[in-house]
């Protein structure tokens, strides 16, 4: 899943005024560290049910229904059997997150004046340090989320039927799967998939910023066809038009959840791949876990190249609604952390 979205400037026969972005000179810091560590902590408590039936849905031996993952989990769990590992999760996701949106923040910063000085366009040179500013804050991030994820994940799923070579270990909570893990494997053991992270969220974020910008440019770029044909059927006035920040937001989120969806359907295969590795044991020994390839191997055994796209669907939701909150969320916090801030 990733954060932060450059509100481009959009023209069409209809011209469209976007609020100028909010950079990190103009942000105080102590504030925007602080709020979005409570706005984050809400938007991860609300999506981590289906992040939970994902990573489920990944390491069963077969594919089964969302739907009935989640009533069978509830029916023999409870409704706390859906944060099963959040408290660890959540422990981890605040400094990641801090991480992820300092890397973020002074990447776009740095990159941006460096291309604009090189004689890019502003137009280009925004989307040049978007992108750079999204692959090097998600790579910054994985050094705090691999740990986290080979924690959580494995918290996620144990006490799971069906499931393929899962760690033996029973876990109290995440500081004991933590110790255990580290028992076994050393600190290694705490970066299973630490490679595949970084070449899964690497194009996961290089698809999701340029699905992101395509679908932001025509979303506006609909507005203002649609306003324009209103005006021309009306009076023919061409006048300009400034969004107010509602629309702004709604704009954003719409692209994020579509940028969201196509990104999960790309990067699905890389994320299934990474998720075995975190959570499964070797064939051959308890503490060794599986290669890429052996992972890959049994995936096509037990259900084809399709076995590569379970939990599609709870991947195509939470990256949809995190994208989308996460957008939203992130935009409304900085303009609640620029300096001199009047209001939103």
């Amino acid at each position: 899943m990733n954060l932060g979205a450059a509100e481009e400037e959009s023209s069409s026969a209809q011209e469209i005024h976007i609020p100028a972005d909010i950079n990190w000179e103009m942000l105080d810091k102590s504030k925007f560290f602080v709020l979005g560590a409570a706005l984050f902590s809400g938007v991860s408590g609300a999506l981590y049910p289906a992040v939970l039936m994902k990573t489920r849905q990944q390491v069963c031996h077969s594919q089964g229904s969302c739907i009935r993952t989640a009533f069978t989990l509830v029916r023999h769990e409870g409704l706390r059997g859906l944060y099963r590992g959040f408290g660890t999760s959540l422990t981890g996701t605040i400094p990641a997150r801090a991480l992820y949106m300092t890397a973020l923040e002074v990447t776009k910063s740095n990159v941006g004046s460096a291309a604009v000085t090189l004689g890019l366009t502003d137009a280009k040179a925004s989307a040049v340090a978007n992108a750079v500013g999204g692959l090097t804050a998600a790579m910054a991030a994985q050094l705090v989320w691999t740990p986290v994820d080979v924690v959580s994940q494995r918290l996620m799923v144990q006490g799971s039927s069906g499931l393929v070579n899962a760690s033996r270990c029973n876990y109290a909570n995440g500081f004991d799967a933590f110790r255990k893990i580290v028992k076994a494997d050393g600190a290694k053991g705490l970066y299973r998939g630490f490679g595949i992270s970084i070449l899964t969220y690497a194009p996961s974020n290089a698809v999701w910023w340029a699905s992101y910008s395509v679908a932001q440019r025509m979303v506006w770029g609909g507005i203002g066809c649609y306003v324009c044909k209103k005006d021309d059927e009306s009076n023919g006035s061409n006048n300009a038009m400034k969004p107010d920040s509602k629309t702004v937001m709604a704009v954003q989120g719409v692209s994020a959840a579509i940028a969201g969806s196509v990104s999960a359907l790309i990067t699905m295969p890389l994320d299934t791949i990474k998720t075995r590795l975190q959570v499964l044991d070797g064939e051959d020994s308890g503490k060794r876990g599986p290669s890429i390839g052996q992972t890959v191997r049994n995936l096509v055994r037990e259900g084809g190249w399709t076995a590569c796209y379970r939990g599609l669907g709870p991947r195509c939701a939470s990256m949809s609604m995190s994208a989308t909150t996460m957008i939203t969320t992130y935009e409304f916090l900085k303009r609640l952390s620029a300096k001199n801030h009047d209001g939103f």
